[in-house]
């Protein structure tokens, strides 16, 4: 229940919301995702379902600073194989950041904080809940239902290369706060985590555009109670996305790769190491304009995810994705954004092989001013 999500970036996925937040003061996004996975014979569970209603504003004041804030409502199921049903539903936790330009367009002073507005402590039976929300492989909407909350502070700058091009780079640290995830159980302290970033974009050839970046995350031990501690692996993030003319539509293709390494004291007594693990995506979206106030977006999406603890990491499982956007102006401050989505694939489980079969559907709206 710590890998969150900026609620804030999420309702930022459909829509070109960068270049909205730029010319607005005022951005309000509010949304409703279903996104449900049946599962073959192999799993503890068939069925596993998420409902969330993200709402976030970001107000600008003046050039320098930007404040943002954001949460959201989610309801969770998963149904057992045997037919009971673990339920959770409520709010999540709430993200508040600021971003304050020291000197604009080239050094910015970002801090954050998350409020503890979700569920800090739960009941050991909806564990497998939170588990199965989390993979990274299935990608839910809402992967994180609370923490004890934290703040983040760091940095981020950017400097042209050449008469087009941008280097970025950026460093953060994170302080967790302590808190009881399971009722009854003990108290979980997480450890600090450091984040470094580095990306390149800019134009090429006629009318294409690259982006790319590199993230490099370490994290402390989390201290779990007991003389035990809880361990993870450094993470590296690579990323990158290329935009061309395709006809009168363009085309952009991305891939990212997760990779988590192994745990630095993964074989101290009293320490439970987070497995090895490696996700791979790789993706395409055509954007083609079909009148002056609608843009349909189809896409298609391949991904899946190695993990173990040796040195050669088995294949947990894949999954494909394809479906479309509509995307509409509904007026001169208010876009709305349509989304459905089918996704198959497998997991692996206890060497079985298990299939993924479910859709994903959306409706989202911004208002800007």
């Amino acid at each position: 229940m710590t890998r969150a999500r900026s609620l804030v970036a999420l309702l930022s996925l459909l829509l070109p919301a960068v270049v909205t937040a730029q010319a607005a003061n005022t951005v309000a996004r509010t949304a409703a995702f279903f996104e449900s996975y049946t599962f073959g014979t192999g799993l503890a569970f068939r069925r596993i379902s998420e409902f969330t209603i993200p709402m976030s504003i970001t107000q600008r004041l003046g050039d320098r600073l930007v404040l943002d804030v954001g949460t959201a409502y989610a309801s969770a199921s998963v149904r057992a194989a045997d037919g009971s049903t673990i339920q959770h539903a409520g709010l999540v936790d709430t993200d508040l950041r600021a971003s304050f330009g020291i000197i604009p367009g080239r050094l910015i002073f970002n801090i954050a904080g998350k409020v503890p507005t979700g569920a800090t402590t739960v009941p050991d039976t909806t564990i497998p809940l939170f588990g199965a929300t989390a993979t990274d492989l299935l990608g839910f909407t809402t992967p994180s239902f609370g923490t004890g909350g934290g703040i983040t502070a760091g940095f981020a700058s950017a400097v042209k290369m050449g008469s087009d091009w941008a280097v970025g780079t950026g460093a953060s640290y994170r302080y967790g706060a302590s808190y009881t995830p399971v009722t009854g159980g003990g108290t979980l302290t997480p450890g600090g985590e450091i984040r470094l970033r580095a990306g390149l974009e800019g134009p090429f050839g006629h009318g294409k555009y690259f982006r790319g970046a590199l993230v490099y995350t370490t994290t402390g031990d989390n201290d779990i109670g007991g003389g035990r501690q809880s361990a993870i692996g450094d993470r590296v993030l690579a990323y990158a996305a290329v935009s061309v003319p395709f006809g009168s539509s363009n085309l952009a293709l991305y891939g990212w790769e997760m990779r988590r390494l192994r745990a630095h004291n993964f074989d101290v007594t009293g320490t439970v190491a987070v497995p090895r693990g490696n996700v791979l995506a790789l993706g395409a979206r055509l954007n083609r304009s079909l009148t002056p106030r609608a843009t349909l977006a189809p896409m298609l999406e391949f991904r899946h995810e190695l993990t173990g603890p040796d040195a050669k990491m088995e294949l947990l499982g894949y999954l494909l994705r394809a479906g479309t956007d509509l995307r509409y102006q509904l007026s001169e401050h208010a876009t709305g954004v349509l989304q459905a989505q089918f996704a198959f694939g497998s997991l692996r489980s206890q060497g079985a092989v298990v299939s993924i079969v479910g859709p994903r559907v959306g409706a989202l709206i911004e208002w800007s001013r």
